[in-house]
């Protein structure tokens, strides 16, 4: 029927465009609102390994309740690590402020944390279970850190749409 087609066609009226750039103002503020969110998560979370990490420096593996003495290998490679935690939550801050535009460093930074998890991962499967602390690390790793990328790949992409 050409009225329907017509009836259709005519909500691009005064009205329709009205309701379109009201509908085009939500989406805006929704995107914003997004950005926002996504940039506190990032930010409360890459406190974990900014702190853990720098803890790890001072403390050693004394950090995990062992008690000393333990192989001076043992110690380098623990301070190492927690080096290179304490420089991936740095990483991760640095993606913060224009998370929307760092999505290249936040999945560079991602695919570190994710391959920590599967080598933990792997830990679990050959050694046993760690302790809770390790389990939630592992969960963060594994689940947080790759649902992270995809909220920080939408973001992205509405960014620039």
């Amino acid at each position: 029927m050409p009225g329907v087609a017509f009836g259709e066609a005519g909500r691009g009226g005064v009205r329709g465009r009205a309701a379109a750039a009201a509908d085009l103002g939500s989406v805006v503020i929704n995107k914003h609102l997004e950005v926002r969110a996504l940039q506190a998560v990032v930010a409360v979370l890459a406190a974990i390994p900014t702190l853990f990490g720098l803890y790890g420096i001072v403390f050693g593996p004394a950090f995990l309740g062992v008690t000393s003495p333990w192989p001076s290998d043992l110690d380098s490679h623990f301070r190492f690590l927690s080096g290179v935690f304490l420089a991936v939550g740095i990483g991760f801050y640095s993606t913060v402020p224009n998370i929307v535009a760092k999505g290249a460093r936040f999945r560079l930074l991602s695919a570190l944390v994710i391959s920590g998890g599967v080598a933990r991962l792997v830990s679990l499967l050959v050694a046993g279970s760690p302790s809770a602390g390790h389990v939630a690390g592992l969960a963060m790793e594994l689940l947080v850190v790759p649902l992270l990328v995809l909220w920080q790949w939408r973001v992205a992409a509405i960014g620039r749409a």
